[in-house]
């Protein structure tokens, strides 16, 4: 098993890559939004506020980290993230094996215009894997009303993540002789006689992680881990990460054997990644992504997991 990384905009890497050379795509894009123009990224790591990354308080205990502030998109702004997915989808198109899966997370309000522009450049739409979570995102009341409709959430509370999943079209007239000539096709079972689930319980990243790397959007291994080995049915080929900021998808593919390859475009974390990718690969050296939990020796995680709840108002009942 081996890894590369390169600092590199990841469509002119994937205009000089050779056909036919990867089997998987494992990504968390930053979807060309503000929030990762040069601008913000210059305040979030000055540690300023204002812009679109907020600092928020520690509430309830617990250190929130920085997140961005999701607003309503405009109709030219839905367009431009469409755009972008389909001119990504067509430049990662022939670097992929035929019958190759790529997995994209994304937001639940983004969700449809990802999978838009990724059927624009053909490729197959094949649901999302849902990482279920507790998250800070939505429940919030009206803001500057909040007493006067203390029974009102504007959204509702965040609890899943959708991991969108598409595929590039078979080579072969079966997934069986797909799988045979090219590795791809499907997904790995986690055993036998369990196939991979299309909601996996998850967590907030645990802190042994986020000591490593203070990515604003640092993913847990756990999870990682179990998508990185569904994408490689056949156990064999490459995992290609184009938006690698941290280096999460890289260490989780290294830590269960797979050869990958990460493109990140950003300076910075690409230095961090090249740093943090084997430290984030050797935690959890008995996990391999052929569970679902972690394991006694480790944290496990529960899509009822509370500790990331903020405390600033208390849960209610429907009509309580």
């Amino acid at each position: 098993m081996s890894y590369e990384i390169f600092h590199a905009d990841c469509f002119d890497w994937l205009r000089d890559r050779p056909g036919n050379s990867i089997h998987g795509v494992l990504t968390d894009p930053p979807y060309g939004l503000i929030e990762f123009s040069r601008p913000e990224l210059d305040k979030l790591r000055n540690g300023k506020g204002g812009g679109v990354w907020r600092i928020p308080p520690t509430l309830g205990g617990c250190r929130r980290d920085p997140l961005p502030r999701f607003t309503v998109l405009s109709q030219r702004e839905k367009s431009n993230l469409r755009e972008y997915m389909r001119d990504w989808g067509q430049a990662l198109m022939p670097v992929l094996v035929p019958g190759a899966h790529v997995i994209v997370a994304g937001h639940p309000m983004l969700q449809y215009l990802v999978q838009s522009g990724m059927a624009e450049a053909d490729f197959e739409v094949r649901g999302a894997i849902m990482r279920l979570y507790t998250s800070f995102r939505g429940g919030d009341r009206p803001k500057g009303a909040e007493q006067e409709f203390a029974e009102v959430s504007v959204t509702p509370r965040s609890a899943c993540e959708p991991w969108m999943l598409f595929r590039k079209p078979l080579g072969e007239r079966t997934v069986a002789e797909n799988l045979r000539r090219w590795g791809t096709g499907g997904l790995r079972r986690l055993a036998v006689d369990k196939p991979l689930p299309e909601a996996i319980a998850s967590g907030r990243t645990p802190d042994v992680e986020t000591a490593i790397s203070d990515h604003p959007c640092l993913k847990p291994q756990h999870f990682l881990r179990i998508l990185a080995r569904a994408l490689l049915p056949a156990g064999r080929g490459v995992i290609l990460d184009p938006f690698l900021g941290s280096g999460s998808t890289v260490a989780a593919a290294q830590a269960i054997g797979y050869d990958a390859i990460g493109v990140e475009i950003d300076e910075t974390y690409f230095l961090q990644a090249k740093e943090h990718i084997p430290r984030l690969a050797a935690l959890y050296p008995d996990f391999f992504g052929d569970r679902l939990e972690l394991g006694p020796s480790a944290q496990t995680f529960s899509a009822s997991d509370t500790r990331a709840l903020p405390q600033t108002y208390p849960l209610f009942a429907p009509g309580g």
